[in-house]
């Protein structure tokens, strides 16, 4: 079991993917500028939590240093300063990156374009000492803190350039969905996980439904 710090975890995302963790058995630090927000918000998740893991509520800072492994869930606006004065806290850690940088006009929701880049790779840059892995883009937050008990028609797409870091992540994955996640590729490919998230939601809202992602024609290892 690890400790996990939720870097940005007061959010929608942050607060479901540190529900799933704890309920896993998953020690969860749930970070926040606020600490005062964090203990909050940390309160509630654990409020749910019933001979499971457990969520502390903490600041940022004080959460990527005692983590074993931190998730970024942070708003793509202030994302560089957070993972900045993180780095040197993070080094040495995978580090998960479900950041999406994605804009909304009135036609909708749309991915920013970032250039040849990513949030991923932006914050491998960052941080480069970190062992930066994209991953959990496109889980509905409104999934995640469900009473559902695995996410089991969806599939957590895994990317990045450290194959260890990738397999810590991909077993994590099934935390959520009850199976390994998706080996996806290199970092690089963050560039075109990350703004799919916006057709998702342009789904979910024409549907009115939680859509997600679902592989299929994959023979994968289901844990034990």
């Amino acid at each position: 079991m690890f400790t996990i710090a939720i870097i940005g975890g007061t959010g929608p995302q942050g607060k479901g993917l540190g529900y799933r963790f704890a309920k896993a058995g998953h020690a969860v630090l749930l970070g926040s500028r606020s600490e005062e927000r964090a203990v909050e918000a940390a309160d509630e998740l654990q409020a749910r939590l019933v001979g499971t893991g457990s969520v502390i509520g903490v600041t940022n800072a004080k959460a990527a240093e005692a983590a074993d492994l931190v998730l970024l869930a942070v708003p793509y606006d202030g994302h560089d300063d957070i993972v900045a004065e993180l780095a040197d806290r993070m080094h040495g850690k995978v580090v998960v990156s479900c950041v999406n940088p994605l804009g909304f006009d009135k036609s909708g929701p749309f991915g920013l374009d970032l250039g040849p880049t990513s949030a991923a790779e932006q914050a491998q840059a960052l941080a480069p000492g970190a062992l930066v892995v994209g991953a959990f883009h496109h889980l509905s937050a409104a999934s995640l803190i469900s009473e559902a008990d695995v996410l089991d028609h969806e599939d957590v797409l895994v990317c990045g350039d450290d194959s260890t870091a990738k397999a810590v992540v991909m077993e994590l994955a099934a935390t959520v969905t009850g199976k390994q996640g998706i080996d996806a590729g290199h970092l690089r490919l963050a560039r075109q996980l990350e703004p799919l998230t916006a057709v998702l939601i342009s789904v979910n809202r024409r549907y009115k439904t939680r859509s997600g992602i679902a592989v299929t024609g994959l023979a994968r290892t289901l844990p034990r």
